[in-house]
């Protein structure tokens, strides 16, 4: 039997991050996936980034991560989203050549040291000690013996041995796909599902969900007539995502918007009985913020019309992604929907659309470490916790990895917090919140979000990357030149007076410009662009930043009251019913994401405070 340090399970974006994390910080990782050629590989909308899900992106680049360089090395169009709105939201988003993303990212893990490839089906885990079927979960007194995680075993019979596990499992997990009345096994056209882990996971005692995704049909770009479109340029110059690129390495392309019609919206309300979604075919529930074609008819019947994007796949091929017609609805309807859309009448599908149905892992049974509480060893990172999007599914991978590797090592986890990333807004809502739904990630979720932009993305996260060795000499020596460049300039901003108030107070006044404030502080005129941005910004923005910082402050001293993670809360009798409940099903690792837990108050928190002070 092979042994390694990590086992990654799938070789999605969170399987991709998972596995160089572990392996920078020194791990041996085995990635297991159905077939190396399907690493990396773009399963739906081929486009990286977006409100939000950029600052994501960014925030793994300045841990180290591989989703800026890969996107920034087969990006074929880049744009700022929300320019014209404040620089809380202010987003960037990328098309992809997506055979080129997934060419770079199998080249990436493949050249990476201390990382393994492992084609195969992984179909259980190898657990010794495991726990009775009736054990009360919420008790962890209860669950003895204690389990060990030792590997997994593939399907053709072969074991592999690690003390660490991370299932990284995607739409592959139960996968069924529909396509009007058809139903056909599978988490992604033309690739299998995995059941073994499903039925494993459940005896452990894991409880269960099952979700929905879609994608649209897939169109043949020389069929299309792009003059009845509008044609949407990238930005020029682009902004790259990762901060070591230099510029663009691809021809970069334009796309197109077009709109459906009330001739689009009529063919589908007389086929919505069609829809698996409405035929009671689906059982699983779809994301809200990303819905098919045919629940926003059904939603929004108000609306007449609404927006398609005409993305290009890639330089070498001429498919296109028609962003915001996903749907299931039978091949016939369809082929009636894409002929009703002005510039689409003659085009013809080269790919069907379809829903995928899988199995996901209710967020609130793992650790902000990303490791599951039944289980030690054994990390949820992606789709299998509930979330929706690349971005999403890279930042836990990331963490897992990080996270695994550290407790190898015997190392302090790393656990982000909601001011420091939109990566911890997004795995503290996973972990004490949950979701019944797929979970993607907005600038309103983030109370924060001033002080978590994209532009300061490496401010935030780089120090701590270096302190914890997951990046290079190279990021460092660029990041500590970035920085003393800043730091130099912003001193100048404070000290140089200007009408007898400092540029650093004018600039929160909006008649004062960004050049008057260079023509009077040479130390600001040599800036990059991207350090002059944060150092505006900065400036411009410091009394609100100044009232974030307190509220933060306010609330730190909750996270300073830790929780054990064997204190029965059941026994805390001045507790509420609900309160016993929640605290002992979610297990905060402190007082303060016991507070963020809906329905515990503040009283609760004061009981749980006195218990903890006898």
């Amino acid at each position: 039997m092979n042994s390694f340090d990590v086992i990654v399970v799938g070789g999605g974006h969170a399987g991709i991050e998972a596995a160089l994390a572990a392996a920078r910080l020194g791990a041996k990782v085995a990635l297991v996936t159905f077939e190396r050629a399907g690493i990396g590989r773009m399963s739906c909308n081929p486009a990286i980034g977006g409100v939000a899900k950029g600052q994501i992106v960014r925030e793994i680049d300045a841990l180290g991560g591989a989703m800026g360089r890969l996107i920034d090395h087969a990006g074929i169009q880049f744009r700022m989203l929300n320019t014209s709105k404040g620089a809380a939201v202010i987003s960037p988003r990328a098309q992809a050549d997506k055979a080129e993303y997934a060419r770079a990212a199998r080249e990436m893990i493949e050249a990476t040291d201390g990382i393994t490839v492992v084609e195969g089906e992984a179909v259980q885990l190898k657990v010794s000690g495991s726990r009775d079927q009736g054990s009360d979960v919420s008790n962890p007194q209860s669950l003895t013996p204690n389990p060990c995680l030792t590997g997994i075993k593939l399907a053709d019979g072969r074991e592999i041995g690690a003390r660490k596990v991370i299932l990284t499992t995607g739409t592959f997990l139960g996968g069924l796909m529909h396509c009007g009345e058809e139903k056909t096994v599978g988490g992604r056209v033309g690739e299998k599902a995995s059941h073994g882990l499903s039925e494993q996971l459940r005896a452990l005692g894991f409880r269960m969900g099952r979700l929905k995704t879609g994608t649209p049909p897939r169109l043949d770009g020389e069929t299309i007539d792009f003059s009845q479109t509008q044609q949407q340029p990238g930005d020029d110059p682009p902004r790259m995502f990762s901060y070591l690129s230099a510029g663009v390495k691809q021809r970069q392309m334009p796309c197109y918007i077009t709109r459906t019609t009330a001739a689009t919206h009529e063919i589908i309300r007389q086929n919505l009985h069609r829809s698996p979604l409405y035929s009671g075919q689906i059982q699983g529930r779809g994301p809200r913020y990303c819905p098919s074609i045919e629940d926003k008819i059904k939603r929004f019947a108000d609306k007449d019309s609404h927006h398609i994007f005409l993305e290009p796949e890639g330089l070498t091929t001429h498919e296109i992604y028609p962003n915001g017609i996903s749907t299931s609805l039978p091949r016939d309807v369809q082929d009636a929907i894409v002929a009703s859309i002005p510039g689409l009448e003659k085009a013809r599908i080269v790919r069907y659309g379809y829903a995928v149905e899988y199995d996901f892992v209710p967020p609130t049974q793992i650790y902000p470490t990303m490791e599951t509480k039944l289980l030690p060893g054994l990390y949820l990172a992606g789709q299998i916790n509930g979330t929706t999007g690349y971005e999403e599914a890279a930042a836990q991978g990331l963490m897992a990895g990080i996270n695994a590797a550290l407790s190898l090592a015997g190392r302090e986890p790393v656990v982000l917090g909601r001011d420091q990333a939109y990566i911890g807004v997004l795995i503290d809502d996973l972990t004490t919140r949950g979701t019944d739904e797929p979970y993607r990630m907005f600038t309103s979720l983030a109370e924060y979000r001033l002080r978590l932009r994209t532009d300061n993305a490496d401010r935030r996260l780089t120090p701590l990357g270096i302190k914890i060795g997951c990046l290079d000499a190279a990021r460092r020596k660029r990041f500590d030149a970035k920085t003393a460049a800043y730091e130099s300039a912003r001193a100048a901003l404070q000290s140089t007076r200007v009408g007898g108030k400092a540029l650093w107070d004018r600039l929160r006044s909006p008649d004062f410009t960004w050049e008057q404030a260079k023509a009077a502080a040479p130390e600001v005129s040599t800036l990059d662009v991207e350090t002059a941005g944060t150092l505006e910004v900065d400036a411009r923005y410091a009394g609100y930043i100044e009232l974030e910082d307190a509220e933060i402050e306010r609330l730190k001293h909750l996270e300073t009251v830790k929780l054990p993670s064997d204190l029965n809360y059941v026994n805390i009798n001045a507790l509420r019913h609900e309160a016993r409940e929640k605290l002992a099903r979610i297990r905060p690792l402190n007082l303060a994401q016991a507070s963020r837990i809906a329905g515990i108050g503040p009283s609760d928190l004061a009981v749980i405070r006195v218990y903890l002070s006898n």
